[in-house]
């Protein structure tokens, strides 16, 4: 007579509640903007008094014109010792990055999280229709990580 098992019938594994994984639940909506006509001194200003790393550039109905970073601002800054220019001159149009990738605010916050590797960038623009309608960072990517944490990474 063989060995039976007792360990009867399994119980079917619980299916976790479906977390949100869209970038626009996880995009900052609330940003910091940035004029083509703005000095690269106003734009330093306004990253150090907010503690971010850079932000959008939008015209006065908001369709996004570019990024400008601390990088930018860098630049700027090495720019000017080389040459020997004054710093307070230059304006956001001449330092900006015109062509800014963006990504749509329905996308994956993983897919996203792939672009950012992709690109080295630390923020993506969200655009709808050409206007501005969020940001996402590298942090945000890793709340939304963090907010899935135990899940199954499938969706």
């Amino acid at each position: 007579m063989g060995i039976k098992s007792f360990q009867g019938r399994r119980a079917e594994p619980e299916k976790a509640a479906s977390t949100p994984i869209c970038v626009k639940d996880y995009m900052s909506t609330d940003l910091i903007t940035f004029r083509k006509n703005q000095t690269v001194i106003e734009v330093m200003e306004q990253l150090m008094q907010h503690k971010i790393s850079g932000g959008c550039v939008v015209d006065e109905d908001n369709n996004l014109q570019g990024v400008i970073s601390e990088g930018d601002c860098i630049k700027h800054i090495s720019d000017s010792r080389y040459y020997n220019l004054p710093m307070d001159d230059n304006l956001v149009e001449k330092r900006m990055t015109c062509d800014a990738i963006t990504i749509d605010a329905d996308m994956n916050v993983l897919d996203a999280a792939k672009k950012f590797i992709e690109h080295r960038f630390r923020r993506f623009p969200i655009v709808s229709n050409g206007k501005l309608v969020g940001q996402l960072s590298q942090s945000d990517v890793l709340r939304a990580a963090l907010a899935l944490k135990g899940q199954n990474w499938g969706y």
